[in-house]
């Protein structure tokens, strides 16, 4: 068996609701427990406001816990400059952004960042982005195009970690098959640990990997 790659250990978050026009304090994650293994693809169901999404901006600490812990490779995320964290673990979010300038600009942001020894000619051929839009400006393409662009830029930090936060949500029943195809392809040759948050049961079942459900604060195998 892989080796643990990510673990959260009694993990909680409150977050602050509206309610009757007043702000309302509400535990969103509850003690929280998860393992996920090098190489392994989590799926993560559930209702919407469930904590999905606040689940893996705290991964890579957009948002802080409240109590508990979170490892990456037995180490506790805060030890890692927030930066260096983000280039460990990827994340492509639900809205694809383009960055401004073209889709060369886009992919060459984090291999300048890093100094990564990914060329945007590879990133582009694995992410299925056609050599003739590099030069395109991102902001004029399609959103399937966007959400490529989004993810081959994310891989040009050469994360561990892909964290996906309903990736396809925004696309075309074409385009979000194709997206699919895509990011499970790359997780086997890559060897990338994904967690890959869905609100459709169809698609978790289509991408396989573990299912987990996040009912009232907590994981459950689906």
């Amino acid at each position: 068996m892989n080796p643990v790659h990510l673990e959260l250990k009694n993990v909680s978050k409150n977050v602050f609701r509206r309610v009757n026009n007043n702000m309302v304090r509400t535990q969103i994650l509850s003690n929280l427990d998860l393992k996920v293994n090098k190489g392994e693809l989590v799926t993560i169901m559930g209702a919407s406001g469930s904590g999905k999404s606040t689940l893996l901006r705290l991964i890579n600490r957009l948002s802080e816990t409240d109590s508990g812990i979170i490892l990456l490779k037995g180490n506790d995320i805060r030890s890692y400059v927030p930066m260096e964290l983000r280039r460990r673990i990827g994340m492509v979010f639900q809205v694809p952004v383009a960055f401004k300038g073209s889709v060369r600009d886009n992919l060459s942001f984090g291999i300048k960042l890093w100094g990564g020894n990914t060329g945007i000619e590879t990133l582009s051929r694995d992410t299925g982005i056609p050599g003739n839009l590099l030069d395109a400006d991102a902001g004029q393409l399609s959103t399937g195009e966007k959400q490529r662009v989004s993810i081959a830029r994310a891989l040009g930090n050469q994360p561990e970690i892909l964290l996906l936060d309903e990736p396809t949500s925004s696309l075309d029943a074409v385009s979000e098959q194709r997206i699919e195809k895509l990011l499970l392809d790359l997780q086997k040759e890559r060897d990338l640990t994904i967690l890959w948050v869905t609100h459709e049961k169809e698609q978790a079942q289509r991408i396989g990997g573990k299912r987990l459900i996040l009912r009232e604060g907590r994981l459950e195998h689906a």
